[in-house]
C-alpha cells in the first residue's frame, strides 16, 4: 500500500515511517533518487563501492525487520509519463518507475485507455508492478506491458526487456527470479483506446457489476467497483483504519497439481493454473484452518475484514508479524498439507 512522498519521509530514516506495514528499523543513510538520471547514478556509485543498499519503493509489499539497515536505502520518487497515442494499436505510455500505480490507473480510465482499470486500488509504485506481475479481480500487469527498462546491477549496464522475455507467471517475474539484479527504470503499456473495459473476467466483479462474465462495461464503472471491493476487505490505504496498516495479501495462491487438489475437501475453490496446473485460495485455507478474520493477539492480527492480510493494530514490530505468519503457515500446513509462500518481500528477516 503506497506511502506518498513528504517533506517528513524525506528526512527520516526511520523505515516504519516509509511502509505500510508500519514496522522496520533505522536506515544508516537514506537517499531520495527524484530523477532517472539521479537514481541511475545513486546506485551504480553505491554498487560500486559495495555498500549495502535497499531499494524501496511505496513499501506496500515489502516487511522490514526490526533492527536497524546498516546501508543505503534509495527511495524510488522519479516521475514522468509519455504518452505515443497517434497509432492504430492503441496508447502506447511509457511510465517511471516513481509514479503511483492508483493515479495511473486513474489517468488511464480518464483518458479512455483500457486494460487496466480491474487494477485499481492497487498500493505502490508503477515500477513494481512487473516484478510481481501485479494481479487482481482476472487481470495482470503483464497483459498490457509492452517493455520493461532496468539497470542490471550486476554489469551496471541498462536492460530492456520486451513483454515476452520478462518470464511472467503468476505473481511472477525475470525480476523477481534474480532479487536485487534489476532496478526497474520505467514500464511501457500498451493500452488499447476505448471507454469500455476489458472484459470482465472475475465472477465477483462480474455480480458486482451485475454483468456475465466476458463482458465489457465502462471502464469507470470497473475502476469505481473495484474500489469498493478493496475498501471492504480493507485493501485501500488508510491511516484511520488499522485493516490497512498492511502489505495486502501475505500469501499467495497455492498452485498445485491434480493429484495435490484432490486431496482437498470437495468444496475447496479450484481454478485452472497454466501446465495443467490448478490453483486454490490461499485465504480459504487460512479460514478452514481455524483462522477467522481478526485472529491473533493484538497488536499483530489478521484483517477484520480478509484473513489473508497481516496488519498492525498500532505498536506491532516486524518480530509479532512474522510470529504470525508463521502460526498461520503451519495451521494451513498441519491441516491441509500445502505450504503457504509469503507474497511480500522480507528484509531483515525470515519465515
Amino acid at each position: 500500500m503506497g506511502v506518498d512522498l513528504t517533506a517528513a519521509d524525506a528526512v527520516s530514516t526511520s523505515l516504519a515511517d516509509h511502509t505500510t506495514f508500519r514496522v522496520g528499523g533505522r536506515a544508516r543513510d537514506l537517499v531520495v533518487a527524484t530523477s532517472e538520471a539521479e537514481l541511475v547514478e545513486t546506485i551504480t556509485r553505491l554498487d560500486r563501492a559495495g555498500t549495502e543498499v535497499l531499494v524501496l519503493g511505496g513499501g506496500s509489499n515489502l516487511l522490514i525487520g526490526d533492527d536497524d539497515f546498516d546501508g543505503t536505502v534509495i527511495k524510488i520518487a522519479t516521475r514522468g509519463v509519455v504518452v505515443d497515442d497517434a497509432g492504430c494499436g492503441g496508447a502506447v505510455v511509457r511510465v517511471a518507475a516513481g509514479e503511483n500505480w492508483d493515479s495511473f490507473v486513474a489517468t488511464a480510465v480518464e483518458r479512455e485507455w483500457s486494460g487496466i482499470e480491474a487494477l485499481a486500488g492497487i498500493p505502490g509504485l508503477v515500477g513494481a508492478t512487473p516484478i510481481q506481475n501485479v494481479g487482481a479481480y482476472g487481470a495482470e500487469v503483464s497483459q498490457v506491458i509492452a517493455s520493461v527498462e532496468t539497470i542490471d546491477r550486476s554489469t551496471g549496464q541498462r536492460a530492456r526487456f520486451a513483454a515476452a522475455d520478462c518470464g511472467f507467471g503468476y505473481r511472477h517475474s525475470r525480476f523477481k527470479a534474480e532479487p536485487g539484479r534489476y532496478l526497474v527504470l520505467a514500464v511501457t503499456f500498451q493500452l488499447p483506446q476505448g471507454s469500455l473495459s476489458a472484459p470482465i473476467r472475475y465472477a465477483e466483479l462480474a455480480r458486482t457489476l451485475d454483468v456475465a462474465p466476458g463482458d465489457r462495461v465502462p471502464a469507470a464503472a470497473v475502476r469505481e467497483a473495484v474500489l469498493g471491493l478493496r475498501a471492504g476487505k480493507g485493501m485501500v490505504l488508510d491511516p484511520d483504519d488499522h485493516d490497512s496498516w498492511s502489505a495486502g495479501s501475505f500469501f499467495t495462491n497455492p498452485v498445485l497439481t491434480a493429484e495435490q487438489a484432490d486431496l482437498l475437501p470437495g468444496d475447496a475453490p479450484r481454478f485452472p493454473a497454466p501446465d495443467d496446473k490448478i490453483k486454490t485460495s490461499a485465504a480459504w485455507l487460512i479460514d478452514h484452518a481455524g483462522f477467522g478474520k481478526g485472529y491473533g493477539r493484538p497488536p499483530a492480527t489478521l484483517s477484520t475484514k480478509h484473513v489473508l492480510a497481516l496488519t498492525n493494530r498500532g505498536g506491532a514490530t516486524a518480530a509479532d508479524l512474522i510470529e504470525l505468519a508463521r502460526e498461520v503457515r503451519a495451521g494451513v500446513r498441519s491441516t491441509y498439507g500445502i505450504e503457504l509462500v509469503p507474497e511480500p518481500v522480507l528484509v531483515g528477516c525470515t519465515l
